[in-house]
């Protein structure tokens, strides 16, 4: 097996040893499994529009419908 060396943020290396403890195995096997993942493909971005994406939280803030239609909203447009 050959060895990498890198350099990391502080928090970054905290979560892994966090999370190597709980699993009980060594910050190694945390990062390889992740690497692993990532090349894998298994840990690329979810595939589909932004809409598709983010349908879940349609509706979830409250405000007027559509700002277009309150004049307040239009003051000094395009000027």
């Amino acid at each position: 097996m050959s060895t990498v060396s890198l350099k990391i943020p502080p928090a970054l290396d905290q979560a892994i040893g966090e999370l190597a403890r709980r699993r009980g195995v060594s910050k190694s096997v945390v990062i390889r499994e992740a690497l692993e993942g990532y090349l894998s493909g298994s840990a690329s971005p979810p595939k589909g529009s932004f809409l598709a994406l983010a349908k879940n939280l349609a509706g979830c803030v409250e405000g007027p419908p559509d700002l277009s239609s309150n004049a307040d909203h239009l003051e000094r447009y395009g000027e």
